[in-house]
Formats: structure tokens, sequence, C-alpha cells
């Protein structure tokens, strides 16, 4: 068919319209422009848990400074916006409102605390914003499934699960036990012992809980030992692993493990004065370096963070590493038409990634969000966390 001039003029004038809709739909992908992408982050900075989130934070600063004086990824710098929550759920809420609304975030990364994550959550999947590498290894972070919950590392319930069934079966105990935070936390480590013990064909002997706040662990452990338990498993973070072992050893309560999961996975939890916490096991879902036994890529990182903070790196830093690298891995593979779900594809493209550090691989896919469920098993020896096993599973 013939086409006349008008017709063609409109053909044309169609086509220049549909060609200026993609380029306005390309510009309006939130948090993306021509010179950069903003990535955010809710964290604590200034209150309990301030020892994860600054790290976190400093160590994602320092790889996307090296990326962006390179360059940036297809001449994107990458802009990292981080807010204080003070661990405190309303203020991780006001946070990301900010982010998500005002600075009109791409990517949430690296974001702290269970309780504060759940809390956004539904604002932020609304907005269409991806959460990637949060820092807590609840099960919540990545199930139920959901296409913008990307998780790297093994949970809190996969450590406890695997501990247990190591111990159980190198260690020959029979007679397993929890003392757990009577939280939502401690009620995912309750569960994941009274799963592995059904695996098992095992029962709980006795269960004990504590506060957060809780600081004489005299009637807990009592209560434990009288039992006759030869395993407990902590659901503990930091204190709370440290006084209730120490208070264990302290009555000469000694032919028992105690094995806990990565919320301990501190060096604090290690170097604890005295050696009070001396024996015990823990389950985590990377490596704990140390300096002097670095590779010579770590060290150079390690020099580098503690020349630019001026203290050394800790479990934090270790995660915002790997969680940055990550990010710029799968930003490199989206493309130079940086989209939400170009972003997506390529984190789900992702398999057999390791960090510099050594821990376990990762492989994503469009069904599976949480990067492993391998766990790493330590015990502490002379003030550090010694892998003695893994990668686990169970």
């Amino acid at each position: 068919m013939r086409m006349t001039k008008k017709g063609f003029a409109a053909l044309v004038a169609a086509g220049s319209i549909m060609g200026m809709a993609a380029a306005a739909e390309a510009q309006s992908v939130r948090g993306v422009t021509k010179s950069e992408v903003v990535i955010g982050q809710h964290t604590d900075l200034s209150g309990p848990a301030a020892s994860y989130g600054v790290n976190v934070a400093n160590a994602m600063r320092l790889y996307f400074d090296k990326v962006n004086s390179d360059g940036g990824i297809y001449g994107r710098k990458i802009r990292l916006i981080v807010e204080d929550h003070q661990y405190q759920v309303p203020r991780a809420v006001q946070a990301a409102n900010k982010l998500l609304h005002r600075d009109k975030i791409f990517l949430m990364a690296g974001a702290l605390g269970t309780p504060m994550n759940n809390a956004v959550f539904p604002e932020q999947f609304k907005a269409g914003v991806p959460n990637l590498g949060p820092l807590t290894a609840a099960r919540s972070m990545s199930a139920p499934f959901h296409p913008l919950k990307f998780q790297t590392y093994s949970t809190y319930y996969d450590h406890i699960r695997a501990g247990l069934k190591y111990l159980v079966e190198t260690n020959h105990r029979k007679k397993i036990c929890t003392l757990y935070q009577d939280t939502d936390f401690g009620k995912e480590i309750l569960e994941a012992v009274q799963d592995q013990t059904k695996a098992m064909n095992m029962a709980i002997v006795e269960t004990a809980t504590n506060k957060p706040t809780d600081t004489d662990f005299t009637a807990q452990i009592t209560k434990l030992r009288n039992a006759g338990c030869d395993l407990v498993a902590l659901g503990a973070i930091v204190r709370d692993a440290i006084l209730s072992y120490a208070t264990a050893r302290k009555m000469g309560w000694t032919d028992v493990d105690f094995v806990s999961q990565s919320a301990s996975f501190d060096q604090i939890v290690a170097s604890a004065p005295g050696g009070v916490t001396q024996g015990l096991y823990v389950g985590a879902g990377t490596v704990m370096p140390y300096r002097d036994t670095a590779s010579p890529q770590v060290a150079a990182w390690w020099d580098a963070y503690k020349a630019k903070y001026g203290n050394d790196p800790n479990i934090g830093a270790v995660y915002g590493h790997g969680l940055a690298d990550l990010i710029v891995t799968a930003l490199d593979r989206a493309g130079k038409d940086l989209t939400t779900q170009k972003f997506l594809k390529a984190l789900e493209s992702i398999s057999g990634y390791r960090d510099m550090f050594g821990g376990p691989v990762i492989n994503f896919s469009a069904t599976q969000h949480q990067g492993t469920t391998d766990v790493l098993f330590y015990q502490i020896q002379n003030g550090r966390f010694v892998q003695i096993a893994g990668p686990l599973k169970y």
C-alpha cells in the first residue's frame, strides 16, 4: 500500500513520541542518572549495634570510593546515603522514608536489624526498591520469597542446625538444651533447635530464656545444668553470649558444649577479658580474618581501611566489603541502560561467587534469593575464632 506524505509524517511523529517516551522512561529510573546511582542504608551509627553499622558503612564507602575514582560503572559514580536509626524501629521507618521518598534510592543495601528491615519492607517494596544483603541473618530477609529480597549468607537457623548436627556427630552429645532470648530472634533459634532435634530423632531436654538486658544468668545455667544437658544452643547476641557462657564456666560446668550463631560472631566475644569464652562454638556465614594470617589481598585491604578510618576492620567491615563487591558485580552485569529489572536479573545470574575472604560460594537464581545455606563452624581458641569445620549442611 502506498503511504501518503501525511501518513508518513504521522508515522515519523509517532516514532518520535515513542522514542522520547522510551528515553523519558530510561531517565525516570529512580536513583539512576547518567552520572550516578544512589544506594541507601538505614543502620545503627550511634546505638547498641554501632560497631556493626559504622564498619559496614565505612567498608562500603572505601570500596565505592575506589570504583568512583576509577570512573565508576559505565560512567556512573556510586553514591551511598547512610541514615542512623540507633537500632530503634521508629527511627528506622523514618530513615527509610527519607531514603525512599526524598532521596529516591535505587537500592537498599546493608540495612541493619531484623525488626527494622521487617518494619520497612512494606513501604520499600511498594516503592519497588530491592533489598540486598541486610545485616541480619533472620530467615525473613529471604523468606517467604519476594522478587525484591536478596540475602547473601546463611541464616541463624542454618547456623544452629548445622552446629548441633556437627557436635552430636563429632563430640557424641546426647542431651540437647537451649538458652535463648525471649524475643523474635530467640524464638527463631528455638525453632532451629526443635527442627534439628526432630531430624535427629532426639528430644530437647530443657529450655531456658533470658531478656536482652539480663546480666545475671545464674538461674538459667543452674536449671540447664540440673537437667543434665551436655549441649546447649544459644540464642544470644554479643553480651549475653559472653555472660551466659562465662557463668557456666565460673560455676565449674565444663562437661558441656555451648554453640551460638552469627549474632555472636564478633571479635568482642572471642577476646572477652580473662579468656572467659574459650571453647565456645559458633556457626557463621562468613570468614573472620586476622591481619597476621591474611592473604596479601586481604592484608592490603586491611591496611587501607585502617589508614582511612584509624582503626582495624571488624566483622562488620568484612560484610560491608563483600556486599559492595557484590553490588558492583551486579551493576556491571546489568549494563549501561540500568533499570531495576535489569539489576534484579543481573543478581539472579550470579553463581559461583566468592568474596576475597574465602567465604561460602554464593548462588542466586530466578527462584532462589538466599545466596547460600553453607555454615562455617568456629571455636574460640586463645582469643580468636578458629575455623574447625565447614562449609557444613544439616
